[in-house]
């Protein structure tokens, strides 16, 4: 999800490691688009990416509408992808600082 996001453009992309905090998921993959179009894009992304390779498609989808903020549950993993004002407001990351940080793969 993190790589796919970045050949998006995503920025600020953060993975929390869920597994000692919650039972519903194992990751939360955490991602910047730079305005409601963008966020759509990196969800779209993700989401073809990911039925494409791996036949995987999500439980539940929110905020497509909106595009400020998307939740997408794909079971072990929940993507969410922010426009940068909706990320600050909500700071995913503060709320879970307890939780682990995984490095997102860079693209070479």
């Amino acid at each position: 999800m993190a790589a796919i996001a970045e050949e998006k453009l995503a920025t600020d992309i953060t993975i929390l490691d869920m597994r000692t905090v919650c039972d519903y998921t194992d990751f939360f993959v955490i991602a910047t688009g730079g305005n409601t179009r963008q966020t759509k894009a990196i969800s779209d992304e993700v989401h073809f990416a990911l039925k494409r390779d791996h036949e995987l498609l999500p439980r539940a989808v929110a905020g497509e509408r909106e595009g400020t903020w998307i939740i997408a549950d794909y079971y072990d993993s929940v993507l969410h992808v922010f426009t940068e004002e909706t990320r600050e407001f909500y700071r995913l990351e503060d709320l879970w600082n307890d939780v682990p940080k995984l490095e997102a793969a860079v693209s070479a």
